[in-house]
């Protein structure tokens, strides 16, 4: 159990942490690296939230997905060199191969490598979207456990403001208080990586596009 003279120093250090954080809170908007998406006061990355890519702004030829050829051995090529390129685990360099194959095989045909793309950017973007809505989750995880964590220290409060604390409830108060600062912190720690995840998703579609459009143009 607590003894006055420790919740004494308990609600002494509480006040300067509170009074820390205000200050922080004041300059955090100067330093780099902080400036978020207020556009949204949920979304937790410095990112802006962008929900939806666009292929036409990454392949510049029509496509028409659902225009497949009918040779079976074409159509599972087409899946086959799509799933390559969707593996975000292989390098690029290591995929090239498997392009330039492809496109001198069907004389780089325009067509066919869009087809190849559209199957590669469908499936990369719906992953994008299953990061970006988990992303979604996390952040109303955290602010749910802000908000617990913010009334456990208002109830600290009123109880020591009392005449007669009951030191037994501040005991699992402070205990509770603990746990959920520690996993609201692992927690953030993670955020950064799952941010940049969709972008780097993007980046790859990008360098998937330009490398299918220099076999066309020099193959073609």
């Amino acid at each position: 159990m607590l003894d006055h003279g420790r919740c004494t120093s308990w609600r002494h250090l509480m006040n300067l942490l509170k009074t820390l954080f205000m200050a922080l809170a004041l300059i955090a908007p100067a330093l780099p690296g902080t400036a978020a998406d207020f556009s949204d006061p949920t979304w937790p990355c410095v990112q802006r939230k962008v929900e939806k890519l666009s292929m036409a702004l990454m392949w510049p030829f029509p496509v028409d997905s659902t225009d497949l050829p009918a040779d079976e051995k074409l159509r599972t090529q087409i899946d086959e060199l799509a799933n390559y390129l969707s593996l975000r685990r292989l390098n690029l360099d290591d995929v090239q191969p498997h392009v330039a194959a492809f496109a001198t095989e069907h004389h780089g045909d325009p067509k066919l490598l869009g087809l190849v793309f559209a199957r590669t950017f469908d499936a990369l973007s719906k992953r994008r979207t299953r990061i970006i809505s988990g992303i979604e989750d996390f952040s109303f995880g955290q602010i749910a456990l802000a908000d617990q964590i913010d009334r456990s220290r208002a109830e600290m409060d009123v109880i020591m403001a009392k005449s007669e604390p009951d030191y037994d409830r501040v005991d699992a108060l402070e205990e509770q208080l603990d746990w959920d600062q520690i996993i609201y912190t692992d927690r953030q720690r993670s955020i950064q990586y799952l941010c940049e995840t969709p972008i780097l998703i993007e980046r790859r579609l990008f360098s998937i596009a330009q490398m299918l459009q220099q076999v066309a143009e020099t193959k073609g």
